[in-house]
């Protein structure tokens, strides 16, 4: 039997971190995955983790990892697929270090990864928007720490990775506002804020008082919010919110429904594809698309633009007796 704990190993610190020098979000993303595939498999073969073979791991095993997944955890298409892509990235390091289990790695490699439906995008309309920013009770610490986080989400559109590993020395609030994050794909961008958002992030800092190595949102605890915590606020201030504007109480609000609103404010505001794509920090501008997909309004004014056609509002008649009768039964 092949040893999996040696491979494990060194794909972590020889392949991810070593060769192809894999950003912190992708080895905790990896690492969450293999935490629940080797806990998984060690219960189905009635084994101690680290006594697991490659073996154990073969393509019936991982297709029942991803059915776990999806009927007992309730993750959806999109998780499932990137377990999957981790998985078949250790499968491929596999099959380079250990040619004698080159037949079980190509069958894991083989599986598909799953389609799925693309529904449009949610995003908040600007009552919305006011509505949850108007929720966060600002006599309070925790009240004008989430009014400013909401405010710059909204505004700038950032990743909840991006917002949650901010720091004070990220903002600079000189002539020319601005956010400096470094997001997926270790892309390092700048975010120029407008002046309502950089008056709000200038009092919350000169409130903290603190160095600029210190988190810009911190926790009661003076550490970085995690992602969780964050969606956590943005959700019972959106439940707040709803109390006073109906419409969030169909709208499931999240940091990432804040990011889509930021979008789609540019888009509304004549903003090219290109430069959206550019502030979302996406890899490709098509990523954008999706925004034009869900604005109905812009194919409202494209419509309106079309001249109608020319067909009159005749009734079907039938010219055949088998079709007349037929049609009035």
């Amino acid at each position: 039997m092949t040893p999996l704990a040696p491979l494990l190993q060194g794909f972590f610190s020889e392949r991810l971190l070593d060769q192809r020098c894999a950003s912190p979000q992708t080895v905790v993303a990896y690492r969450d995955c293999f935490r629940l595939l080797l806990r998984f498999t060690a219960t189905r073969v009635h084994k101690q983790p680290s006594d697991l073979g490659v073996e154990d791991v073969d393509a019936v095993c991982i297709a029942e990892f991803l059915r776990h997944l999806e009927t007992d955890r309730g993750n959806g298409a999109r998780t499932r697929n990137a377990r999957l892509s981790a998985i078949h990235s250790f499968f491929r390091y596999v099959a380079f270090r250990e040619p004698a289990v080159l037949a079980i790695a190509q069958r894991v490699l083989a599986i598909p990864h799953k389609r799925f439906d693309r529904a449009l995008v949610t995003y908040l309309t600007p009552v919305e928007v006011d509505a949850l920013l108007a929720a966060p009770a600002r006599h309070t610490w925790l009240g004008r720490r989430d009014h400013a986080l909401i405010l710059l989400a909204v505004q700038t559109g950032l990743r909840v990775t991006e917002l949650a590993s901010l720091t004070v020395g990220d903002v600079e609030l000189g002539r020319s506002a601005f956010v400096r994050c470094r997001g997926k794909g270790r892309k390092e961008r700048c975010t120029p804020l407008r002046s309502q958002t950089a008056a709000a992030v200038r009092a919350w800092i000169k409130e903290r008082a603190t160095g600029e190595s210190t988190p810009l949102f911190p926790s009661r605890r003076g550490g970085h919010l995690s992602r969780d915590a964050i969606e956590a606020l943005v959700r019972k201030h959106a439940a707040t919110a709803a109390r006073t504007c109906p419409s969030l109480r169909s709208k499931s609000v999240s940091p990432h429904v804040l990011r889509h609103t930021s979008a789609m404010q540019l888009l509304h505001a004549g903003v090219d594809r290109a430069v959206i794509a550019l502030w979302l920090g996406h890899e490709s501008v098509e990523t954008t698309q999706m925004y034009i997909h869900a604005d109905l309004s812009i194919k409202e004014r494209a419509i309106a633009r079309t001249a109608p056609l020319a067909v009159g509002a005749k009734r079907f008649q039938p010219t055949d007796a088998l079709l007349a009768f037929l049609e009035a039964l």
